[in-house]
């Protein structure tokens, strides 16, 4: 009986880590008249991992009306946006290897949708992040705020 607890007791902390693991899913849709369906994404303090997907719910293709989905820290936002302009599709219109781009999503056309997964240790709780869709001319009004804990 005693070798039978020890093996329990042994097992269930091998299992503990990936039970404490807690991945959080979001789904934010973008569309043809530049706006997200969402303003504002909440986290749970115990998510670990985030799972962001992107669905365009339009009909244009991404080169004319292409949406991406964008975190950065709030203040880091304006800058990396404006920076963005000056990138390509094929980039996602951010600057390349950008530390302050938290996660990015590619860029996508009507009827698309892409994911992007990232751990919640590149947050800090109760700080401020913004999202937006760096095409150019739509972050203006494709924008909204990230809170985690």
């Amino acid at each position: 009986m005693k070798l039978f607890s020890t093996i329990a007791m042994c097992a269930l902390a091998l299992m503990a880590p990936t039970a404490w693991a807690r991945t959080c899913a979001v789904t934010i849709t973008g569309n043809d008249q530049m706006k997200f369906d969402q303003s504002t994404i909440k986290l749970a303090p115990e998510c670990t991992q985030v799972e962001l997907t992107l669905k365009h719910s339009g009909k244009m293709a991404a080169t004319v009306m292409g949406h991406n989905w964008v975190l950065t820290k709030s203040a880091d936002f304006q800058a990396v946006a404006n920076a963005g302009v000056r990138s390509t599709i094929a980039d996602s219109y951010l600057p390349k290897a950008d530390a302050r781009v938290i996660a990015h999503t590619k860029v996508i056309g009507g009827g698309d949708s892409t994911t992007v997964s990232f751990p919640t240790s590149k947050l800090s709780k109760g700080a401020d992040y913004t999202f937006f869709c760096s095409f150019p001319g739509h972050w203006a009004m494709m924008k909204g705020t990230l809170t985690f804990g």
